[in-house]
């Protein structure tokens, strides 16, 4: 019992009972055989990384000299047969181009000719050899005969007469010495060593190895350039069949559908016109699949269809480098930079080719939209930003986010309205109405006087959904919101739209996810550029860009969540493009609000004290003295037509159908009615203070008697 433990249990029934249980101790391990230890340990070092990463590059190197060698036979081939001439012309004939498979025709035919002669050079050869050698070895042989005759007259020996003979054989076995020597069995070994080592680099440069043997990098394809033989397999491998046998058919010369391959920015462009029974929608389909097999994802590729027939065009972006930022715009870098509304053009960002994309804003209504947080107030205020330069350009602008983003336009904007509620819906909506009726006065003007010229006007309405959203409706019960003819927004801004260009007064709109609901077709085909960050679908794209530009390669909805913030594909004539494209891509600046703050500065400095409206009142008692001085704001006098307008936007009930001669008779009954300055009559200030302190005194002297 002495290897056994022994436990004693206690039984608590009435009729106690002790029991004895013996439990064995446990059997010690038994060791582990020689065998498995060495087997083990062997299947560790055989699966480990360094071992399989070892055996991939032993792997490699020699594959590189198979596939050298495969690659220098080939090039012999080719230079040696007509075959090249051959596949071009067949990739002529699958492209459709007779006239370039004609020219590789006579090339080819060129070749043989020469071949021909070659050969027939040849059979000459050996006798044109032979006579040359007899020819040279006899002038040889008598130089050195008559060189040694001379010696043996000179000496008076005639054993002289064979000594330069002789000593020219003797010159020569001594060469075929050394070189024995030298170049003995080592020659060979060298020589082959040689051989290898030109075939392994040849092999290494085209990477002529499978693709499990290759560096990771490699296999993954990081960073690997595009070459016209990737292109090729990628669109081979794109799963359109009249397109894979057109290539097959081709041989290695599919590269002949392609054009040049330019740098183009942070990446590489290319034109490939595509064989017969191609479509390119089959090409643009496959968007995903063909940057897969040109190892990018999928946002670094853009497929757009040029003006060729049967051509896409495409642009290959280097690994990551959309990642990148492009720097900031040149309105924060350069403070003496300048804006021209009708001439110049706004520094917005970069295309894909790393090129400037300026955006000319003259006569162009602009709707911006894409999700949320995506970058789009931004760019619609680093337009501002730049047109707020020219001080010329009269702004109205109503944030209905209402968070900020727009209040450095103060004292540049005559109307600034802020907040998301739907009292800021119903003021902003009576802004584009004003917008309107002034649009109808410059109309009425125009007809009277057609050299009349107006400055711009912009009406900005950021997060215009709200806007089309909006359930209020007024006293008649007509809804400000949606996009029936009934809605007050909807009818004012497709009415701009339709004239307001022709008088400058132009409609700007930040919109999120477009729908039919949040902005009707009538107004988003009303715009002139149509800008598109991040969407959620084709069809939404078709909503803010338009169909033609969709069908022909725009994709907002391929750009990534969060990850493309400022990038935005625009639909404009305001912007250059290639040729034959309906849109192109931009990476817009971000102007932060603290250098935004420091730009608006400038853009206040430059104008004449605006006062800016914060909210538009209606129906109630005016002063009429108070809301003139009111609209002069900070400027010592301006024009009686500036003047109405600034009335009709403080209150539309109580001015809007002021003319001048009303204007004149309120200051005529203070008898301070306006002058005349260089050809216009113009309000002065002091001249309304001196009225108002009148009406003042009349009123104080009348109360104390």
């Amino acid at each position: 019992m002495s290897d056994n433990v022994v436990h004693l249990h206690k039984n608590t029934d009435p009729a106690p009972v002790t029991t004895l249980t013996v439990v064995p101790e446990p059997a010690p391990a038994k060791p582990i055989p020689l065998w498995l230890r060495s087997g083990r340990a062997v299947r560790t070092a055989v699966t480990h990384d360094v071992t399989k990463t070892t055996a991939r590059a032993i792997a490699r190197h020699t594959l590189f000299v198979a596939g050298g060698a495969k690659i220098a036979a080939k090039r012999t081939w080719d230079g040696r047969t007509a075959s090249r001439y051959e596949r071009m012309i067949r990739a002529a004939e699958a492209a459709g181009n007779h006239e370039l498979a004609a020219e590789w025709e006579e090339r080819g035919q060129h070749f043989r000719r020469e071949r021909h002669q070659r050969r027939m050079d040849l059979l000459t050869s050996p006798i044109d050899a032979a006579k040359g050698v007899a020819i040279g070895a006899g002038v040889g042989i008598g130089s050195l005969v008559a060189l040694g005759i001379v010696m043996a007259v000179a000496t008076k020996d005639v054993t002289q007469v064979v000594t330069p003979l002789m000593a020219t054989v003797k010159f020569i076995n001594l060469l075929i010495t050394v070189v024995r020597v030298v170049w003995g069995p080592e020659s060979l070994v060298i020589g082959s060593l040689l051989a290898l080592l030109a075939l392994w680099a040849v092999g290494r440069h085209q990477q002529a190895a499978p693709a499990w043997a290759l560096p990771d990098n490699v296999r993954n394809g990081e960073g690997e350039p595009i070459t016209p033989s990737i292109v090729v397999k990628a669109l081979r491998d794109l799963g359109v069949a009249p397109l894979r046998t057109a290539i097959k058919d081709m041989g290695d010369a599919g590269a002949g559908m392609l054009g040049p391959i330019r740098i183009a920015g942070c990446g590489v462009e290319v034109d490939v016109t595509l064989p017969s029974g191609v479509s390119t929608i089959e090409v643009q389909q496959r968007r995903r699949k063909l940057a897969e097999n040109l190892t990018r994802h999928e946002h670094e590729v853009f497929i757009t269809i040029p003006e060729a027939a049967r051509t896409v065009r495409l642009w290959i972006a280097d690994s990551g480098a959309l990642d990148e930022p492009i720097g900031p715009s040149p309105l924060e870098t350069d403070p003496t930079i300048t804006a021209n509304y009708k001439t110049g053009k706004a520094p917005w960002g970069q295309d894909l080719r790393g090129d400037s994309a300026d955006l000319s804003l003259y006569q162009r209504h602009l709707l911006i939209t894409g999700r949320s947080n995506q970058g789009k107030t931004a760019a619609l205020r680093s337009l501002a930003l730049w047109v707020a330069l020219d001080k010329s350009v009269q702004f109205w602008i109503a944030d209905l986010k209402g968070v900020g983003d727009w209040s450095m336009f103060n004292g540049i904007a005559d109307v600034l309205i802020e907040g998301p509620s739907d009292g800021h819906v119903i003021q902003a909506t009576e802004m584009v109405e004003d917008a309107e009726r002034e649009m109808n006065r410059r109309i009425e003007a125009r007809r009277a006087d057609p050299t009349i010229k107006f400055p711009p006007l912009i009406v900005n309405v950021d997060e215009a959904q709200k806007a089309f959203m909006c359930p209020a409706v007024d006293e008649q019960r007509r809804p400000y919101g949606g996009s029936k003819a009934t809605s007050r927004y909807f009818m004012a801004v497709r009415s701009i739209h339709n004239q307001g260009r022709a008088v400058d007064v132009l409609m700007w709109q930040g919109t999120q996810d477009p729908t039919d609901q949040n902005l009707p077709k009538m107004v988003r085909e009303g715009a002139h550029t149509r800008a598109s960050l991040v969407l959620g679908s084709e069809s939404q794209a078709k909503m803010a860009l338009g169909d033609k530009a969709v069908e022909d390669g725009a994709a907002p909805h391929l750009l990534r969540q969060g990850l493309d913030k400022g990038t935005l594909v625009v639909a404009s004539d305001g912007i250059d493009m290639p040729k034959g494209q309906s849109s192109i891509t931009v990476r817009t600046h971000f102007i932060d609000d603290e250098p935004a703050i420091e730009i608006a500065n400038r853009a206040r400095a430059l104008r004449d004290g605006v006062t800016t409206l914060h909210a538009i009142e209606r129906g109630e008692d005016r002063d009429p003295l108070a809301d003139i001085l009111a609209a002069l704001g900070d400027s010592s006098r301006l024009p009686t037509t500036d003047v109405l307008k600034r009335l009709a936007m403080l209150s539309q009930d109580a001015y809007g159908t002021w003319t001048n001669g009303d204007l004149k008779r309120v200051l005529e009954a203070e008898g301070e009615e306006p002058k005349k300055s260089h050809g216009r009559m113009v309000v002065h200030k002091d001249h309304v203070l001196r009225a108002i302190a009148h009406r003042d005194a009349d009123g104080s002297a009348s109360a104390s008697n």
